[in-house]
């Protein structure tokens, strides 16, 4: 019987070690185009990952090298894909590499591992891609010069004026934009920004960057080019027409793209005010010299002294009476906290009628550091302990019918004062407890 027992647990454990099997990893790799190709043309490896659960982690992607051409790594975002293969459903990633070749020869590419992060997996699983291969041809014509090779090209351009008319002195501002569809943004040719006599030519930094459609893919490459001249002297000026030739691989032709020549007319530097300065200044009397003489410049200066004084006098002087009353109100702060004070409030309220003792309290409390009258605390004071008990109950003992008189009541205060003053006072501790009722 225990026998029979360990064998069902045995076929228990082996069958939900075969339900709970590794997730299912694909990867589909192909080249678009599939064809011969142009040198200057761009190939697009397509990699799909493909798993039957989820990713728990963006796939690790491989560098690829090839010899001859330029590679373009896979951006940070890749196309989703949904696909049914084999009756089954999978979640996948595509993922595209740019490939423009350089030479014309036979490519290879080789197979490339792609570690993949399915979920429900118990580790990171690597898949290889299949080799796979493509030919590249030379260009057409002959002349040896390599062009770009787009599916189609844009061309155009923008004139920026520092001032209309221009003058001698003035800016033009010529911004050429070029935007190729299906090439590559790093292969498209700078435009020829030709020297012009009588204007300074700038040439300023290119932009470069590449199209995306948005779903991680390229679509082309853009570029914009700028340069300003600077009109030395006036006169008529033409900027040549700038042409870009490149190779259509949708009609398998060169073509030639271009912006038209921009002529301009400079005039003369030399600016012209609304009014005659000349006229304004001599019906104002410029044109008479004025003198200053010795002794009013001499009061000038004197003058200019004794209000620099007078100001730093009168900064000095708040700065002084903010601190007099900083001092003062910290001296009158003192005196309120002081034992003194206290002494005299508790005289006042013992001489008035109804008498009361907050007073006293405060005064003790601040003149010896006490919050109570026991003799344990003024042992020097247990000769009138008697006489301040009596004085107390008549206080607050139940019953009373009306408290001492105000003169008996100042002399056992004067006396309590005395003891007080024969005693040091009791300082507690840096890190003493407060007291829980003061």
């Amino acid at each position: 019987m225990i026998r029979l027992l360990v064998l069902i647990l045995v076929l228990a454990g082996l069958a939900t070690r075969a339900s709970a099997a590794e997730p299912e990893v694909r990867v589909q790799a192909r080249l678009v185009p599939d064809t011969a190709v142009m040198v200057g043309a761009t190939v697009t490896l397509e990699v799909d990952l493909l798993v039957d659960t989820w990713f728990t982690a963006p796939p690790e992607l491989p560098v690829l090298q090839l010899a001859g051409a330029v590679v373009s790594p896979p951006g940070g975002e890749a196309e989703h894909l949904n696909q049914r293969l084999d009756g089954k459903a999978f979640f996948g990633l595509r993922y595209r590499y740019q490939i423009t070749p350089s030479v014309a020869q036979q490519f290879m590419l080789p197979a490339l591992t792609f570690r993949v992060h399915p979920g429900q997996a118990s580790a990171a699983q690597a898949v290889q891609s299949q080799p796979l291969t493509f030919a590249v041809k030379g260009q057409i014509g002959g002349d040896g010069e390599q062009r770009l090779v787009a599916q189609a090209l844009e061309l155009s351009q923008a004139i920026e004026r520092s001032h209309t008319p221009l003058r001698a002195g003035d800016s033009i501002t010529r911004r050429v934009h070029t935007l190729a569809r299906g090439g590559q943004a790093m292969l498209i040719p700078p435009p020829s920004f030709a020297e012009v006599d009588g204007l300074k030519r700038y040439v300023q930094t290119p932009s470069v960057t590449p199209v995306s459609d948005g779903r991680g893919g390229i679509l082309g490459g853009q570029r914009e080019d700028s340069v300003t001249y600077v009109a030395v002297a006036p006169g008529r000026y033409r900027l040549p027409a700038i042409e870009v030739t490149w190779w259509d691989t949708t009609r398998n032709e060169p073509r030639t793209a271009s912006v038209p020549a921009l002529d301009m007319e400079v005039g003369e530097g030399s600016y012209q005010a609304p009014f005659s300065l000349s006229k304004d200044l001599r019906a104002l009397g410029q044109g008479v010299q004025v003198s200053i003489a010795g002794h009013g410049l001499l009061l000038v200066l004197l003058a200019s002294l004794l209000g620099g004084l007078a100001w730093a006098l009168r900064n000095w002087g708040q700065g002084a009476w903010l601190r007099l009353k900083r001092w003062r109100a910290g001296r009158q702060q003192a005196w309120l906290d002081s034992p003194g004070y206290a002494w005299r409030q508790a005289r006042q309220q013992c001489a008035r009628e109804p008498a009361r003792l907050d007073a006293m309290y405060l005064w003790l409390r601040r003149a010896t550091g006490q919050c109570t009258l026991s003799s344990s605390e003024h042992p020097r004071g247990g000769q009138s302990e008697g006489a301040l008990l009596a004085f107390l109950q008549d206080f607050y003992a139940a019953g009373r019918h009306r408290p001492p008189p105000a003169d008996a009541r100042l002399r056992l205060l004067h006396s309590l004062r005395q003891q007080v003053k024969a005693q040091p006072a009791k300082l507690r501790g840096k890190h003493a407890l407060k007291q829980l009722n003061p």
